[in-house]
């Protein structure tokens, strides 16, 4: 089953969708948006968990 993590679960007003066949490719994916489009050098310690956390089956 796939996974999906909506970005607005963290950060309030981004409307992005990530999507991924499992909890890792979200995370990597999510990472990678973090840098594009939130300006962070890389995913800080604590979002990262609560990203996990936030994972949904799709």
């Amino acid at each position: 089953m796939a996974k999906v993590l909506r970005c607005s679960e963290l950060m309030p007003f981004c409307k992005a969708v990530i999507e991924g066949e499992d909890v890792e490719e979200v995370m990597a994916k999510a990472a990678e948006h973090v840098q594009q489009e939130h300006c962070l050098p890389t995913l800080p310690p604590e979002v990262a968990a609560k990203a996990r956390a936030a994972i949904k089956d799709e």
